[in-house]
């Protein structure tokens, strides 16, 4: 159970409901995931479901008899019914969940016989489990308040006397703030096309830079488009660190891909942690890793007039630092 709460960590901190799920074999952790429905647009993607398909894909069986499943909260009716199909011997969970549970809370899905019997044990550090969703939620409400509380249209954007006298592709400048992935927030672009509509080069910069890294690129006769994310250049910079997820950005990023046009992407190594959330269809346009070109100190340093302004960059830095995604 403390693995499936680790799992149930690593959910929080991409911003799922923060619940973890382990299989165990003969002894053996075969199987371990989280909570990913929002970063896989997958309603079925609960940590149980994800568990159980990496289990049948270790064992090269569908049906798991003889294995433990070890989860964070309560089951619902969804990953009940997936787990009598799979003919588990045991479930083992820590919080009961009051409103959905379907392990004997609200509905006894798996003591119905159904057409197998699965052991429940229930309660297992169900205070840390508890604990944790408490911690999620609290947070989230309060993020949810902070939003709510007017801002002066510029506090979370760089003045625009930081700008002046730099050479920057000011022509090809765009924002979108109307994206559902945005929730309000102005996200920036520099694109070279006259044409939008025509299918463009996507380079996304790493957290030590910006778009104007791609300056050059973008005077070449080639389409392309490059991309602030959410908290460098002249995007807006929510100065809450807790907000700059991988999977913040990779919904941002998938707005992008949808209203841009992009035929391929150009990105450092330092992104692969946010492209890996992206969905299959998304992830199959061809990605090209490169380092971006570097920037002068002051171009560099020009979005970021105070510490609170960097929150993005300092957030980037450390989930990308953790990853140990590297697709070459």
């Amino acid at each position: 159970m403390r693995l499936a709460l680790a799992q149930a960590e690593q959910a929080a901190a991409q911003g799922e409901v923060p619940i973890g799920a382990v299989v165990v074999c003969d002894g053996q952790v075969i199987a371990r995931a989280h909570n990913a429905p929002i970063s896989l647009h997958d309603p079925t993607a609960h940590a149980e479901v994800r568990a159980l398909r990496d289990a049948a894909q270790v064992l090269g069986n569908y049906r798991l008899e003889g294995c433990t499943l070890y989860v964070t909260l309560e089951p619902c009716a969804m990953c009940s019914g997936a787990i009598l199909h799979a003919r588990l011997a045991r479930v083992v969970y820590g919080a009961r969940e009051p409103r959905t549970g379907a392990a004997g809370s609200v509905l006894d899905v798996l003591g119905s016989s159904l057409n197998h019997h699965t052991e429940v044990c229930a309660g297992v550090l169900a205070a840390e489990s508890a604990a944790l969703l408490q911690r999620f939620f609290n947070e989230r409400r309060q993020s949810q308040t902070r939003e709510r509380t007017p801002l002066r249209e510029d506090a979370l954007r760089t003045p625009e006397a930081r700008w002046a006298g730099l050479d920057l592709p000011w022509y090809g400048s765009r924002y979108a703030s109307d994206w559902a992935s945005l929730q309000g927030w102005r996200l920036h672009w520099f694109d070279n096309r006259d044409d939008t509509r025509q299918p463009a080069t996507l380079y996304l910069h790493g957290p030590s830079t910006w778009s104007a890294a791609y300056a050059d690129v973008l005077a070449q006769p080639v389409p392309a488009v490059a991309l602030d994310w959410l908290g460098f250049g002249l995007s807006d910079k929510p100065k809450k660190p807790s907000v700059h997820t991988p999977a913040m950005h990779a919904a941002v990023l998938s707005d992008a891909l949808a209203h841009l046009h992009v035929a391929q992407i150009v990105a450092p190594i330092a992104v692969a942690p946010v492209l890996t959330l992206l969905n299959a269809h998304e992830r199959a346009l061809p990605v090209h890793w490169a380092d971006e070109p570097p920037l002068s100190p002051t171009l560099a340093q020009a979005p970021y007039p105070d510490r609170g302004h960097e929150a993005g960059r300092k957030a980037w830095l450390a989930f990308a630092s953790s990853s140990n995604d590297n697709p070459r």
